[in-house]
């Protein structure tokens, strides 16, 4: 092959050096990942507090509240987190077709997820706004399936990214991190201000949340939408021109 043409050839997409950037909080993807943290708190928010005691985001809750609700204790909910579980896992394999597909095309990639995301939880608040939706009826499940699915997209696309910390749904790892890390427990401390970051980002995501909840269940709805897609319209012409 000639030089002419092998120079031709786009360049590779270098997943590890933009893993290695975005571990700075003020790279655009860690604060875009941020930003859908935030969102976490506000849709878990909505599922838990508003569609009867059911995670949407955290899968771990849903299977220890499945094994509770099976247990017959604590009036638990059975067939809530097994629509969310199911969808969940459905989405996270359309996740993970949408990245096989896409490749190493990154803007692209993210892109996709954030359309899938703005689209099923705009759905869910329309839904909320044109009927009357209630925990543990049809309209309850719809907006659970609806919000699960696309957070197994989103965190199909957020694992194969592995930017450490920031996986914008559970914050165990990110917790211990900041923990066995510390210069208390002999560490570094690296990382420690991303950890910080994640855990108030999903905190008053929570918070807001539950505060826009008590006005309506479509609030906070619109509002993690809203905020999946600016995260779209900032992010993705910035990661565009940084190809």
């Amino acid at each position: 092959m000639s030089e002419t043409a092998a120079s031709a050839q786009p360049a590779r997409f270098d997943q590890e050096a933009l893993r290695r950037a975005a571990r700075s909080i003020q790279h655009p993807l860690a604060r875009a990942l941020l930003v859908l943290t935030f969102t976490t708190g506000i849709v878990d928010a909505v599922s838990y507090l508003g569609l009867g005691r059911v995670f949407t985001a955290n899968m771990t809750g849903n299977i220890v509240f499945l094994g509770f609700g099976i247990a017959g204790s604590g009036g638990l909910p059975v067939v809530a987190p097994l629509i969310s579980l199911g969808s969940f896992l459905l989405g996270a394999g359309g996740g993970g077709v949408l990245a096989e597909r896409i490749g190493d095309r990154h803007p692209a990639h993210i892109a996709r997820m954030l359309a899938v995301e703005v689209s099923l939880i705009g759905m869910a608040a329309v839904l909320a706004a044109a009927v009357a939706v209630h925990p543990n009826a049809v309209s309850g499940d719809i907006v659970i399936a609806l919000l699960a699915f696309a957070m197994g997209v989103r965190n199909a696309t957020v694992r194969r990214l592995g930017v450490p910390d920031l996986t914008t749904t559970v914050l165990t790892m990110t917790l211990t991190g900041l923990a066995a890390d510390s210069p208390a427990a002999g560490g570094s401390g690296n990382g420690s201000a991303r950890r910080v970051a994640a855990v108030l980002a999903m905190l008053t995501g929570a918070l807001a949340g539950a505060l826009l909840l008590k006005t309506s269940l479509v609030l906070p709805l619109v509002a993690a939408a809203a905020l999946a897609l600016v995260t779209w319209l900032v992010y993705v012409p910035a990661a565009r021109r940084g190809a």
